[in-house]
């Protein structure tokens, strides 16, 4: 068995990678004080995955690989396959409240959607569908977790990669040789990537342009390659107990930029490079979409049920749950939960089988709700909780100790509500405010709007590729011809 217990990630992260933190390198990256609580709630993921009470949503004997594995990693043939990866998703994320947008199965989801559509690597080159599928089987066996990095620094958005002031800072092929290929610049946004396993690179949006070939490369590394820096942002970890800060002090996941100093790739390593034609059919053709947006559609809907039931416990807490203009707002969260929940079933039974490889494939054009919804519905659940919470969103003490001190009575009674505590309430409060008000809340409103890409874009897709846009177009048709 090759699932890996929460003790064996964190001991393979002590593997000399360079993380840098404030301009100071991070030598033992899961004891650094603003890592510690997201490799502690990554480490229990891992842990779940032997709960003799999950462990058969979790884990999976593998057809392809001959070996139990995580259930992420599973190449779906029949609808229960599907459906059991999809309560895995929830498991995961009801773990950790939804808040971890880039817990390892999004990754996993992704590299067996990868290895499944081994033809499109083939087309391109046999040696690169060996590299793929051999470098899917590699993690899964090895319960690896990886982060990935799509995006460019933000340059001259006006111009083509090769034609900015300095060329090389968007990352690109430098040289080859007979070992691999040696790529030089700079990706961001790097979710976890100072506590993750592997880096899986692949530019994002494929829009490539012809004179962009040395930027149009699809890799994978380990993070401890040499010649590769690992960058992070300010923390937004907040040290106090679980109490005061229920989320931030548990789930602030680390967004770095990735520095390429001359790194060598090995061959099998690289699954595509320097082919801007492959490189743009790739998100579509690989069908990478209907499996990680499988993931992210049921990790949002364990999201909004989660700010939906604090929505409830507010309203309750304030005396209005039974105020018509509170309970029309509430309607208005369950229903928006309700459809992000519905596009993960719904495109479980309407999946169809690709006979190019025999993978049942959840229905594209209803998890595309969730993904053109959820950077809606998120913004507006969040402000709901503003509005419920009011001015009590501010007046809140600065630790629930406090309650415990000479000033306990008169918290007690100024932050009471109707048929809850003071203690209670102010504990409520603090989570709403986690959400809403906090760094760390800040950071997942923009995360949920920008995670699937350009909004107007994505729609954009939607109209160009909707599968079932000539049956309504017949339908109309049929009418019109019959007037």
């Amino acid at each position: 068995m090759t699932v890996r217990t929460g003790q064996e990630f964190i001991d393979g992260l002590d593997d000399d990678r360079e993380v840098w933190y404030g301009g100071q390198r991070v030598r033992k990256v899961a004891e650094f004080e603003e890592f510690k609580p997201s490799v502690a709630s990554l480490a229990r993921l891992y842990d779940l995955q032997h709960d003799p009470s999950l462990s058969d949503v979790m884990t999976c004997e593998s057809a392809d690989l001959g070996d139990v594995i995580a259930r992420p990693f599973e190449i779906p043939r029949t609808l229960s396959h599907l459906r059991l990866k999809r309560e895995c998703y929830i498991a995961v994320a009801e773990a950790t409240c939804g808040m971890m947008g880039r817990s390892p199965d999004f990754l996993n989801a992704m590299m067996a959607s990868l290895a499944a559509k081994r033809s499109f690597f083939h087309e391109c080159a046999p040696e690169r569908a060996d590299a793929m599928v051999n470098y899917y089987k590699y993690i899964a066996q090895n319960d690896l977790f990886m982060t990935h990095a799509l995006l460019d620094p933000q340059l001259d958005k006006g111009k083509l990669r090769n034609e900015q002031s300095d060329p090389g800072t968007p990352l690109r092929v430098v040289d080859r040789n007979a070992d691999g290929i040696i790529v030089d610049g700079i990706k961001r946004i790097a979710t976890s990537a100072p506590y993750a396993d592997e880096i899986l690179v692949w530019p994002f949006p494929p829009t490539f342009l012809p004179g962009e070939e040395a930027y149009a490369n699809v890799f994978a590394v380990p993070m401890n390659t040499k010649g590769l820096k690992t960058l992070c942002r300010r923390s937004f970890t907040n040290h106090g107990s679980r109490t005061d800060f229920p989320l931030s002090a548990q789930f602030d996941e680390m967004d770095s930029t990735v520095v390429f100093d001359n790194v060598l790739v090995p061959w099998d390593r690289v699954f595509l490079h320097e082919n801007t034609t492959f490189l743009n059919r790739m998100y579509k053709d690989t069908r990478m979409r209907e499996m990680t947006a499988h993931q992210t559609n049921s990790r949002l809907e364990v999201k909004l049920g989660f700010v939906y039931a604090l929505l409830v416990r507010m309203a309750a807490a304030a005396g209005t749950d039974n105020r018509s203009e509170t309970m029309e707002l509430l309607g208005e969260a369950a229903l928006r939960v309700e459809v992000i929940r519905n596009t993960t079933r719904s495109a479980e039974l309407q999946a169809t089988v690709d006979p190019d490889n025999g993978v049942l494939y959840p229905d594209l054009p209803a998890l595309q709700v969730g993904r053109a919804l959820g950077p809606i519905y998120y913004p507006e659940m969040i402000a709901m909780i503003r509005k419920i919470g009011g001015g009590g969103l501010v007046q809140l003490p600065v630790s629930l100790d406090e309650f415990d001190s000479a000033i306990g009575p008169d918290l007690k009674k100024s932050l009471s509500g109707s048929s809850i505590g003071g203690l209670d309430k102010t504990r409520q409060m603090k989570l709403a405010w986690d959400l809403c008000g906090s760094e760390f809340g800040a950071r997942h409103e923009l995360y949920e709007m920008n995670y699937a890409g350009e909004r107007g874009a994505l729609l954009a897709s939607v109209n160009r590729e909707y599968s079932r846009k000539q049956d309504y177009l017949d339908l109309l048709d049929t009418f019109m011809a019959g007037l």
